[in-house]
């Protein structure tokens, strides 16, 4: 029997609405019932594709006798983190001040019937473990503590309220100076793995815009040490296991320190931030193999994760509830299929070898395929190993997908997709088509929505995030094209997101039923404040320079916090640099221009862009005005190796 989850479009919620916990989606239904019966609300928050929640329900919430307390004593509540970014964001600041460590999914909060938060935690077990008391066990404390205690419970929640939104919010101004460049690179290498790449220890981001601010500045201060540490990080993540070597495209992260292991879900964002770090490693670089791994990682995407031109949100970790078995081999299957490929039998101990496949297994007695050296295979039969191993695959049930369509993931992975088509154009068409529904799916009569399912009317609006990833993908398609309808429509939204989020310098993430703050730090992908500030610093240089004053108040207002660790926020901290460094903007006719899109990304500047003008030659310009004037091209390129 369904519960009140059977009518949403959510994937997420949708895999829950079967479960014999009453659980209702967030809204005034759920709210009214609570107040009317003076009932707890227990709030449980994932998304689709995520591990640890697959684990919570099953233990717990498909548990009858769980259930059944969950039924008696509290409202349950479920949300889609991915359809409901707000709601999460809310939640998981009033998890991290409870809990002095940031939260994680399945994030479990307990509210009062007024929504007054009083208890948070993330994945309860079902039996006592790892320290913590079962479910069922907490659940019955609750139930009883809120008949009982009541008062001291709203009491706390008050105070958790109290210090979520302060009165008076205290701003450190500093000073912005280029010395932000040098303790970029100085905190880099003190966080830099230099036995595995990548920063920090287990688990293991691919902190996409941290490779992404080091290759920038390797272009502005020729350091080595920069560049070695963002490509030795993209080398040690494209062996096998962070990247899976047979379908294409990047897991989520990595459980251990090689980048061998990793949580086998595979998100859109990522996806999209690392091809277009890769693109940009191939244009500092000349190897192919950072543009091959770029490559590969779209047409995955494209193959797997799309429809109808919009890309899916994720795609699970986990097939008939065991994490990876689409994934991995035993050995002996591993050795079948070359056998069945048509291997010579004498190649195969040989070939299992190079490719990390073992008797003994690498991940739980099974196999995830590794090569040693990504950058030069030299593996006899390694392209026939590959297709039979996908092949393989391909009698396997393929995991889960949530077929939610994001508007600022779809962008980022569009921008990409903008940025490879100026290596090779044959991703030119598929960036403008998919550009083009986004725009008619979620931009209806000048309102942004934020997430739907393909073929559904969207309903939720837009948040910061997805004006500012939309619109950074604008300007990347009119300086992939020239075509200023992109410019306008680019423009459009950033005033409608000034007007909607912006006061004082500041950024609200979200307005409404929650008004949420927008964080400067870069978190699984870049922060929407340096993404917008990003897109309004391209406008002030393309269109009007007022833009400039929203970019300099807000770096004002965050100068400390970014000054200070700018390797915790490194979008702001790549947006401080161009706004000390500012802008190059080459104007020239169009026809000229569309000559020389393709060298835009190889100049030794890496803050330039291209503008449709009507003058004669090239005219070199910064944000405020033009000082230089050649006849052709290659004149650009040697001012710009000067500089």
């Amino acid at each position: 029997m369904s519960n009140h989850l059977k009518n949403e479009h959510s994937p997420y919620l949708q895999q829950h609405a079967d479960n014999p916990v009453d659980w209702y989606p967030w809204g005034d239904e759920a709210f009214q019932k609570a107040r009317k019966e003076h009932k707890p609300i227990f709030l449980s928050i994932g998304y689709s594709s995520c591990h640890w929640c697959h684990v919570m329900e099953h233990e717990s919430f498909e548990d009858q006798k769980t259930a059944e307390i969950l039924n008696k004593y509290f409202i349950s509540i479920k949300v889609d983190r991915e359809e409901r970014p707000d709601i999460d964001k809310h939640f998981q600041d009033v998890y991290q001040l409870m809990n002095g460590r940031p939260g994680g999914w399945p994030t479990s909060i307990f509210l009062t019937e007024e929504l007054k938060p009083f208890y948070s935690a993330t994945y309860i077990p079902d039996e006592p473990k790892y320290g913590m008391m079962s479910f069922s066990s907490l659940l019955e404390i609750i139930a009883d503590k809120y008949k009982n205690e009541k008062a001291t419970l709203v009491d706390e929640a008050d105070k958790i309220l109290r210090h979520l939104n302060p009165k008076e919010d205290k701003i450190q101004a500093t000073k912005l100076d280029e010395s932000i460049i040098g303790r970029v690179i100085e905190q880099a290498k003190q966080l830099f793995d230099n036995q595995d790449g990548g920063f920090n220890k287990a688990p293991k981001f691919p902190q996409a815009s941290t490779l992404d601010l080091l290759l920038d500045i390797y272009k502005l201060t020729d350091d080595k040490e920069t560049l070695n540490m963002a490509l030795f990080s993209l080398s040690s993540m494209a062996k096998g296991g962070l990247r899976d070597l047979v379908d294409g495209g990047f897991c989520r992260y990595s459980t251990d320190n090689e980048w061998l292991v990793p949580h086998f879900e595979k998100m859109t964002y990522d996806n999209a931030l690392l091809s277009s770090v890769y693109v940009k490693a191939y244009h500092a670089t000349g190897n192919h193999f950072y543009k091959d791994v770029a490559f590969e990682t779209l047409d995955f995407m494209i193959e797997k994760m799309s429809e109808d031109k919009l890309f899916y949100s994720a795609s699970d970790a986990d097939t008939e509830g065991e994490e990876g078995k689409y994934f991995v081999y035993s050995y002996d299957k591993a050795l079948r299929s070359f056998e069945k490929a048509g291997i010579p039998s004498k190649a195969h101990k040989k070939l299992a070898e190079a490719l990390h496949i073992t008797k003994e297994g690498n991940f739980e007695g099974k196999n995830i395929v590794r090569v040693d050296d990504p950058k030069s295979i030299d593996i006899p039969y390694y392209k026939e190993a590959i297709e039979a191993l996908k092949k393989r695959r391909e009698k396997r049930t393929y995991p889960f997908i949530d077929k939610k369509v994001i508007v600022s993931w779809n962008a980022m992975m569009i921008t990409s997709l903008f940025r490879a088509s100026r290596v090779d154009s044959r991703f030119l068409k598929p960036a403008m088509k998919s550009l083009d529904k986004l725009l008619h799916t979620m931009y209806i009569n000048s309102q942004l929505f934020h997430s739907t399912l393909i073929g559904k009317k969207p309903k939720i609006h837009a948040f910061l995030e997805d004006y500012a990833y939309l619109s950074e993908t604008l300007i990347e398609a009119y300086e992939s094209t020239l075509d200023e309808t992109y410019l306008i429509t680019a423009q459009k939204l950033v005033n409608s997101a000034i007007e909607k989020y912006y006061e004082h310098g500041k950024w609200k993430f979200s307005r409404g039923e929650f008004e949420t703050n927008a964080d400067i730090y870069d978190s699984s992908y870049p922060s929407s404040v340096s993404t917008m500030l990003w897109v309004l610093y391209s406008i002030s240089s393309l269109v009007d320079i007022v833009y400039k004053k929203f970019v300099f108040k807000t770096l004002e207002i965050y100068s400390y916090d970014v000054m200070r660790q700018p390797i915790s926020t490194p979008k702001m901290s790549k947006m401080v640099i161009r706004y000390l460094k500012d802008d190059i903007i080459i104007k020239a006719k169009e026809k000229k221009l569309k000559l020389h899109i393709t060298d835009i990304d190889k100049l030794s500047y890496p803050f330039t862009l291209i503008k449709g003008d009507h003058n004669d030659g090239y005219m070199l310009c910064n944000s405020n005005s033009c000082f230089g004037h050649e006849k052709e091209f290659d004149g650009i390129i040697k001012i710009l190796e000067k500089r």
